[in-house]
C-alpha cells in the first residue's frame, strides 16, 4: 500500500509537460490532504497554511481536482470519497505526527516528528533521512527506530530512555511507537519547515 502511495503521490506532483516547473512539493499535496481532511477550505486560507503563493495554489488545487481528490463548492475545496481514501492511507503509513517541545536532545523551539510504520531496516544510518530533511528547510533531523522495546538512534545512542530519558518519553508518550517503527524529528527555524523537513525524511523511507 505504501509503494503505491509513493508512485501515485509522485506520478501527481511530477511535472505536466508542456509548462513551467512545479512550485510545490509533494509536501504540500499531502499537507493540503492533511487540512482539508479536517475542514473545508477557500483557496486564500489554503496558500495562507501552505505557504505558496496563489499561482502554486491554483496548481496544487487543480491538481487535487483532477485526480479526483478534492471537489471544490462555495464553502472552499473538500475532500471527495477518493480523497478521504487517499488521506487514510497515508493515515496508515504515518499513523503518529506532533510537534515536539524542547528537550535535552531537541534544545531549539521549532521541532516535528513523523512516525514511519514497520520501516525500522531501512533507516541505516539515518544519513539519508538527514539530507531529505535538510534539503527540505530543516536545519536538522534525527532517525530512531524503536527496537526491543528501547529507541535507539544508529551508531549514536542504542537505549534513549537511559540517556535522554525527559526526551524518550515524551517521544514514546505521543508517538506510541511499536517494534521496527522509525521515528523522524527534524528541527527548523519555523513550525512549517520542520513539518516539511520531518515529512521528507520521512517519505525518503518510503520505497516504490
Amino acid at each position: 500500500m505504501a509503494a503505491s502511495l509513493k508512485k501515485f503521490m509522485q506520478e501527481l506532483s511530477g511535472k505536466k509537460a508542456p509548462g513551467p516547473s512545479t512550485t510545490f512539493t509533494i509536501f504540500h499535496l499531502f499537507y493540503a490532504l492533511e487540512l482539508l481532511s479536517k475542514q473545508p477550505l477557500g483557496r486564500n486560507k489554503l496558500a495562507e497554511k501552505l505557504n505558496v503563493g496563489d499561482g502554486a495554489v491554483r496548481t496544487i488545487i487543480s491538481r487535487l481536482r483532477d485526480a479526483d481528490l478534492i471537489e471544490t463548492a462555495k464553502t472552499g475545496c473538500g475532500l471527495t470519497p477518493k480523497g478521504q481514501a487517499v488521506w487514510r492511507q497515508f493515515e496508515a503509513v504515518f499513523p503518529a505526527q506532533t510537534d515536539i517541545v524542547k528537550t535535552e536532545l531537541n534544545p531549539n523551539d521549532c521541532n516535528y516528528a513523523f512516525l514511519v510504520k514497520n520501516v525500522g531496516e531501512k533507516v541505516g544510518t539515518g544519513i539519508n533521512q538527514r539530507d531529505a530533511a535538510i534539503i527540505a528547510g530543516a536545519r536538522k533531523a534525527l532517525v530512531m527506530v524503536y527496537k526491543n522495546g528501547h529507541l535507539r538512534i544508529e551508531s549514536v545512542c542504542d537505549n534513549l530512555e537511559e540517556q535522554f530519558p525527559k526526551a524518550a518519553a515524551q517521544i514514546l508518550e505521543k508517538m506510541k511507537p511499536q517494534e521496527n517503527d522509525a521515528i523522524v524529528v527534524a528541527t527548523a527555524e519555523t513550525p512549517l519547515k520542520a513539518k516539511r523537513g520531518a515529512f521528507a525524511a520521512s517519505w525518503s523511507l518510503i520505497s516504490v
